[in-house]
């Protein structure tokens, strides 16, 4: 039987450029948010808002995650965000390397925040590094209390976690508490806000963490 050495696999190699990415990141005291949850999920919504609220504060970078189109993009444009399209054309995940190219339409020295859309997934994006310094996922409601036991990892790798559309409580299966209750079983650093794109509630909490963790990188840098 023939033996096959596997020199790397795909998972070590995306972590070396990773690592590269975030010294690059280390070096202009940028903090880099990688923003993961599922299709619906209010990805879009979420950075339309924090955009809205933080760019007087914050100087803030956008790239934009999709399989195909520049819808999503093209909204965040809208508001005066330099915003990069990434098209994976298939792939179900961002990845360290997909990252790199897009920093060059980006003068990183004049951004406090770069935050990168994933591809709307539950299972890739976790297993990728791109560099960042944390991953932040979007959980809705209209999801269900059970993710956290069908998708582990997500829960596990996220620093934060935000529990979006509660103003749907009233219209769907779901306990805020349950959700936060299984994911820190999987993960007990994990910060959990609940929060309402449509309503704005719980998002100046949302800000209000943004803010202490790129103010304190920019410090570090």
């Amino acid at each position: 039987m023939t033996k096959i050495k596997v020199i790397a696999d795909i998972l070590e190699s995306n972590a070396r450029i990773a690592k590269q990415n975030a010294e690059i990141f280390d070096e202009v005291g940028l903090y880099v948010i990688n923003l993961m949850g599922s299709p619906g999920a209010g990805k879009t919504s979420l950075l339309e808002w924090t955009a809205k609220a933080l760019s007087e504060d914050l100087r803030i970078g956008v790239i934009e995650g999709d399989i195909q189109s520049s819808i999503d993009a093209e909204r965040i444009s809208r508001l005066g965000i330099r915003t990069v399209q990434i098209n994976t054309g298939g792939a179900c995940h961002l990845d360290g390397n997909m990252i790199r190219p897009a920093l060059d339409d980006f003068n990183l020295k004049e951004l406090d925040l770069l935050i990168v859309e994933n591809v709307g997934n539950l299972v890739c994006p976790a297993e990728f590094e791109l560099g960042e310094d944390a991953k932040v996922m979007l959980l809705s409601v209209t999801e269900g209390d059970d993710k956290p036991q069908k998708y582990p990892l997500m829960f596990q790798k996220s620093a934060v976690l935000l529990v979006n559309k509660v103003d749907l409580l009233p219209y769907v299966d779901c306990s805020v508490d349950v959700i936060e209750e299984r994911s820190r079983a999987l993960n007990t650093a994990i910060e959990v806000f609940p929060i309402s794109c449509k309503t704005h509630e719980g998002l100046e909490a949302w800000s209000a963490w943004l803010k202490k963790h790129v103010g304190e990188k920019r410090e570090g840098g």
